[in-house]
Order: C-alpha cells, then structure tokens, then sequence
C-alpha cells in the first residue's frame, strides 16, 4: 500500500513578494504551485493575517514590512532572499523549494525578535504611535542643522547632546542603520537596545547598550527642523519640546528559520568576517 502523505506543518500559506519584479514573480509562481503539491492553501499577500505562516520574497525592506503588518495577527513569516544582504531573508533563492519544504515538515526553528513601542508627545496630546522592528530614529530634517535633544531612562537623566540625531536599535536592528553609525552588534537573545549617536557634536559620545526593559524619553530642546522615523516607514516632524517615549513591545516577531540556521554562520557571511584570512589559508 502507498504510504499517506503527511500533513505539511503549516496549512495556510501567505506568499508576499513585490510581482512587479519579473524575477519574484517566477519564484511566487514556482512557489504557489509547490505549495499546492504539499497539499497547503496558497494565500496571496491581501489575505496574509490569517495564515498559519508568511513565506517573504525580496529582501530586508519586504521582509520589515511584511512583519509589521502581520506582528498584531501572530503569524510567523519566513524570508527568501532576493534582494541584497539580507539579515532577515535567511534562505537563498536557488535553496527557496528545499527550505521551504523542510519548514512545512517541521523541521525548522521559530526565534522570536522583539520590537518597540513608539510614542510621540506634543504636551499632553500623543501624536503618533506606531510600532519599530529595526530602530527608531529621531534626526534632523531637511534643512540639515543640527539638532539639540535630552535622553533619559527610567527617569534618570543621561545626557543632552547636539548631533545629526540618534537611534535607538532593537538587537535586529543592530545589523541596519545602527551598524552603519558604528553601533554595536547584539545578539537577538540579547535583552537590550542600542543607543547610537549620529555625527555628534563632541568626540566623548559613544555608542551605549542598556536593557530593554528600559523606558527611553527622547525630548528635543532645540532644533530647526527635526524628525522621527521607524523602520523607515512612519514618519512624522517634530517641534521644540516633543517627547519621543521608547519602550519594549509586548509583542514580538516569529522568525521561521531553516534546519542549520546559526546567527554567527549568517553574520560571517553577510559581513565577510574571516574572508581575507580563509582565503590566505587556501593551499597554493
């Protein structure tokens, strides 16, 4: 007798991908219909909040977006990369079929990333609320004058500074804007936030790490023209005297990785750590 298909992990399947591309259009058909032979229900993006999982085709950018629309509906998400670096779109496009299929018979990992609440205050009145999987950032606007703002955790007062801005960085989005202002690397098991100076006005500003449990108020004292972004997606002006109120989310993010995921494989890989070396090593 023929052996009974085993039911796939996951049944309700988003596939999310931008089809203006030609080559993420092939991969979503290839997709749908290798979905279809597990015997899974291909959703498209519009019905995605009420799948069982989110398959993500793009790069980064795709892949933040697609976790902030889905975060309040708990559906874990899945990345295939085809953009550039790609932190988060942790399965390449020639391995999209092996690794999505390993993850429908169960045998990948779920990690969890924790995200920010954001607040903006105008007086009593909050203006925006919004949500940050990477970072939030406060900086200075199009005039590009520096900007003068205080910082304080937990009600204690750490210190003011004049700079292009600062971000504040989740351990995901330690590896994006942060990185690239020389702030540190965390761990996703790490409990912390990074505080990262932009261009400051004072050699003795650095970089600093505090825990996420922390309730960061970010106050701007002086500033021609300032803003806050997260994620690079919500956007609003901010005036002298507004509160930006930082805070660890009560939710988190579902990661969906592939059996023989390891963070540090995927670090020395996208950042080339012990290239030049490996490459000297290599027998004439």
């Amino acid at each position: 007798m023929p052996t009974a298909a085993v039911a796939p992990r996951y049944g309700r399947v988003a596939m999310i991908g931008k089809p203006s591309s030609a080559e993420i259009a092939a991969s979503l058909r290839e997709l749908r219909a290798f979905l279809g032979a597990r015997g899974c229900e291909a959703l498209d993006a519009e019905r995605a909040s009420s799948a069982d999982l989110a398959i993500v085709i793009g790069g980064d950018g795709t892949m933040l977006a697609a976790a902030r629309d889905l975060v309040r509906h708990h559906v874990p998400l899945v990345g295939i990369n085809q953009g550039r670096v790609g932190f988060m779109t942790d399965i390449g496009q020639s391995d999209m079929l092996a690794g999505v299929g390993a993850i429908l018979e169960g045998r990948g990992s779920v990690e969890e990333r924790s995200l920010l609440d954001a607040e903006i205050l105008r007086g009593e009145k909050s203006i925006l609320r919004t949500l940050a999987l990477n970072e939030a950032v406060l900086g200075k606007g199009a005039q590009g004058r520096l900007i003068e703002f205080s910082l304080s955790l937990d009600g204690e007062y750490v210190y003011t500074l004049r700079a292009d801005g600062v971000i504040v960085a989740t351990p995901t989005g330690s590896t994006a804007y942060a990185m690239s202002a020389q702030g540190p690397i965390l761990h996703p098991a790490v409990p912390a936030l990074a505080l990262v100076p932009l261009n400051p006005h004072t050699l003795s500003a650095r970089p600093v790490s505090v825990s996420d449990r922390s309730v960061i108020e970010i106050v701007l004292l002086r500033a021609m023209d300032a803003r806050a972004h997260f994620d690079g997606f919500a956007l609003t002006d901010m005036a002298e005297g507004d509160r930006l109120l930082l805070r660890r989310s009560a939710d988190t993010v579902r990661f969906v990785h592939p059996p023989g995921y390891r963070y540090f494989a995927t670090l020395r890989e996208k950042l080339r750590w012990s290239e030049a070396l490996e490459k000297h090593s290599e027998p004439e």
